[in-house]
């Protein structure tokens, strides 16, 4: 058989496979959701949410925390993943539109781009934003203890915290590598940070190595790599091995329930 009959044949398989197991979305893992995703649930509710998570922040003095929130169903989230998305909550003075100065929390996030889709930048919202474009509402929330709280109030928004990002996005991003990041490899690089005061991300990286349990992604390998073919969120450029790994919330909850004495997980769900 000649080459190009060869190449011919393989495009056949792989594109009734396709049309049989579609590619992996970005959503389907611990990436970010597109900040332009269209609403799923009524602006009252997202408000009132927003509002009710804020209220359990600040009741228990959290001055940082993890936010997670569900972008996708959790029928359609491979085995051990939840929520889809995660960044930190600052309580800070905002200024609102009326030109009042209030008290309440604002979001630091790693969003996914939307024109780009295998590239995120480093946007500040607030939870009301946060919670725009989730499927259900629900919110994990870590408070790390008050040290590292202190810690991380220190370096978020400052350039070491900025030097953290990696532009190149994979929604199953490897929290052990360079070159890709996602949403909550970008949290868990801001941690480690705060936790052992460099900015230095090789040193970061080697301390990730030793001690944090990344999740494995249960996906089957054929539908992965159809996925890194076929949609420019998903990659395995980073992922030396099978199964891929990632961080996500619950990952990073374990990590500083074992490491971070006194920090705090909970969920908030609507009343």
């Amino acid at each position: 058989m000649g080459m190009a009959m060869r190449t011919l044949l393989l495009a056949a398989v792989m594109a009734a496979a396709f049309a049989l197991q579609p590619p992996l979305a970005a959503a389907d893992f611990s990436g970010a959701p597109t900040q332009q995703a269209a609403p799923a649930i009524a602006a009252a509710q997202v408000i009132a949410f927003s509002k009710k998570v804020e209220r359990e922040l600040a009741a228990r003095g959290a001055r940082v925390a993890i936010v997670a929130r569900a972008g996708r169903p959790a029928s359609e989230m491979p085995p051990g993943m939840r929520y889809t998305h995660a960044g930190f909550a600052v309580y800070s003075e905002i200024l609102t539109a009326d030109g009042r100065r209030v008290a309440g929390y604002a979001m630091y996030n790693d969003y996914q781009s939307d024109d780009e889709p295998d590239t995120s930048s480093l946007v500040q919202d607030y939870p009301v934003d946060f919670y725009a474009a989730v499927k259900k509402l629900e919110a994990g929330l870590i408070i790390p203890s008050p040290e590292l709280q202190r810690r991380l109030l220190e370096l978020i928004d400052t350039p070491a915290y900025r030097s953290l990002h990696e532009r190149p996005y994979s929604a199953i991003a490897n929290p052990y590598t360079l070159g890709k990041q996602n949403c909550t490899e970008f949290v868990l690089d801001v941690v480690q940070a705060a936790i052992y005061r460099t900015s230095d991300i090789r040193v970061l990286k080697a301390h990730t190595r030793a001690y944090f349990a990344a999740q494995p992604v249960l996906v089957g390998p054929f539908k992965l790599v159809l996925g890194s073919l076929f949609s420019r969120e998903i990659s395995l450029s980073d992922q030396p091995q099978m199964p891929p790994v990632t961080a996500t919330f619950e990952t990073i909850a374990r990590y500083l329930q074992q490491y971070d004495q006194g920090s705090v997980v909970f969920e908030v769900l609507p009343d």
